[in-house]
């Protein structure tokens, strides 16, 4: 599973060309490699597009958000994953946290009666998380012990996992191996894609017309163990808002109804609450996948809002434009922000409880029992990546995808949406990256991993996957520690060879 790529097309191709026709050397400078130019294409078509506007960078120092996010990272390793300190400090969670930014701090105090994580820097400010019912583990404003709601235990409403059949719980009922399946190739699959000891790979599970064909865990983890999914959850987020659509509260095609955006000639009234969903908003904030990116600018909201603790939605909601909405596409955290924003408008708005009604309206419909949704102190749903879910809780959300949306007879999303999620981002697209559909999905678009082009998926930093293969009914997930996501990422390849020659496809 590698990264995008980007690629050149039409009007970036002739600005790229035209940028380089005016530029002179006393040496010829060696000849760009594709990357590059694909680079310098994407940030001069952004560039052509791009409306006045400076960006602000979030509030507060970019050492102390940045041990923020390795106290909240540590904190949830241990207290909801169950890892060692240590190996949590090591492996887990860089995204955040880069190692060489962890080495800085001067003291770590691992509070397992308060379920708490504080870290003293250089200048002796400590900086600390703390774990908050079924809100997870949450980094409290600087000078402040607590958070600004009252944390809630959300508890399913479900059968016994143990006495209830697969998926709706953990009883797997034996059944002939299905016909036209290569058991031996499946079984070959998992022990390649759960890779070597540096992949560091937690799950590793396969499921083929819903039924789980193969699965290993590592260590320590079980089919109940919520593991760090990272940006697997904007995929999360985009089926929780897509139930609201289902319910009749939103459509797709409307413009977002954020109320800092309803001023009479504010421009953000064009966004559409799929453009949002598309990463294609036009709103302007910083992010390290921006082709631009330049950190020594301040630190970016991209990752302020898992670490700054602040009001996530306040701050993604205040945002200007920096390109009309559906003109550009980048991956920022802004668009699943907001979306989670709309989430928490639309369920107050119905006077039904926003802390559980995830597990009550989709949870509990598909089998989920053990999901933690981190929030900001605020009580804002960060789950355009800070949540925590087991390997078959990413499945059975998988399978309902698979299933066009439909579970045990019930349409939980609204007919047509499948569609809309493996569909291209027009926005993409002209950027010369089909890689990015709609409900905040990567696409295989440009045919770059080993699986056919109509194949979707959930994708979050560090290695984490789940990805939907509709011509062969199949399901693949695999998480693990962060540190070991390159070799992870090569296994997952080799994985998916194996598996799209043991399955066939649907005739």
């Amino acid at each position: 599973m590698r990264t995008p790529s980007l690629l050149l097309q039409g009007a970036a191709l002739a600005a790229l060309v035209a940028f380089s026709a005016g530029c002179s050397r006393e040496e010829p400078a060696p000849p760009p490699s594709d990357a590059d130019a694909r680079r310098a294409a994407l940030i001069a078509r952004g560039d052509s597009l791009e409306l006045p506007g400076e960006w602000t960078p979030p509030p507060g120092d970019a050492l102390e958000h940045s041990t923020a996010g390795f106290a909240t990272t540590l904190c949830a390793a241990v207290f909801i994953t169950g890892l060692d300190p240590a190996d949590a400090a090591a492996n887990v969670g860089w995204f955040t946290s880069p190692p060489e930014e962890r080495k800085v701090v001067t003291d770590t105090v691992v509070d397992r009666v308060t379920q708490t994580v504080r870290l003293k820097l250089p200048s002796g400010v400590w900086v600390a998380a703390r774990r908050y019912g079924s809100q997870g583990c949450i980094p409290l404003p600087k000078g402040e012990d607590s958070v600004h709601f009252t944390p809630v235990v959300v508890k399913p409403q479900l059968p016994a996992a143990a006495t209830t059949p697969w998926p709706m719980g953990d009883v797997i009922t034996p059944a002939p191996w299905p016909a036209g399946v290569d058991s031996a190739r499946v079984a070959q699959a998992i022990e390649t894609g759960f890779g070597p000891d540096s992949a560091m790979t937690e799950a590793f599970l396969v499921t083929y017309k819903g039924r789980i064909i193969g699965e290993r865990y590592g260590a320590g983890i079980g089919i109940h163990t919520p593991l760090e999914s990272w940006s697997m959850g904007k995929s999360l987020t985009g089926t929780l808002l897509a139930r609201l659509i289902q319910m009749g509260e939103y459509k797709l095609d409307q413009p977002a109804p954020i109320p800092e955006w309803q001023q009479p000639g504010d421009p953000r009234q064009e966004i559409r609450i799929m453009d949002i969903t598309r990463m294609s908003s036009g709103l302007r904030i910083r992010a390290p996948q921006d082709p631009d990116y330049d950190k020594s600018l301040g630190y970016p909201d991209h990752l302020w809002y898992y670490t700054g603790a602040g009001n996530s939605f306040e701050w993604a909601a205040t945002r200007p434009q920096q390109w009309k909405p559906n003109t550009v596409g980048r991956y920022r955290n802004t668009d699943p922000v907001l979306a989670n924003y709309l989430i928490r408008l639309a369920v107050e708005k119905r006077g039904e409880d926003y802390r559980s009604w995830p597990q009550r309206n989709l949870f509990d419909k598909i089998g989920i029992r053990d999901a933690v949704l981190l929030t900001d102190p605020y009580g804002n749903n960060l789950t355009q990546g800070a949540e925590y879910l087991p390997a078959r809780d990413w499945a059975r959300l998988a399978n309902l995808y698979v299933q066009d949306g439909v579970w045990n007879g019930e349409r939980l999303l609204p007919e047509g949406y499948v569609d809309f999620v493996k569909t291209l981002a027009p926005a993409w697209v002209a950027d010369g990256r089909p890689v990015y559909g709609g409900g905040f999905m990567w696409v295989n678009g440009d045919g770059g991993d080993p699986i056919p082009k109509d194949a979707f998926s959930f994708r979050g930093a560090g290695g984490q996957s789940t990805i939907i293969i509709p011509d062969r009914d199949m399901v693949v997930v695999r998480i693990g520690k962060y540190a070991g996501s390159r070799a992870g990422d090569r296994a997952l390849d080799a994985a998916l060879r194996l598996l799209m020659e043991a399955v066939p496809a649907k005739q």
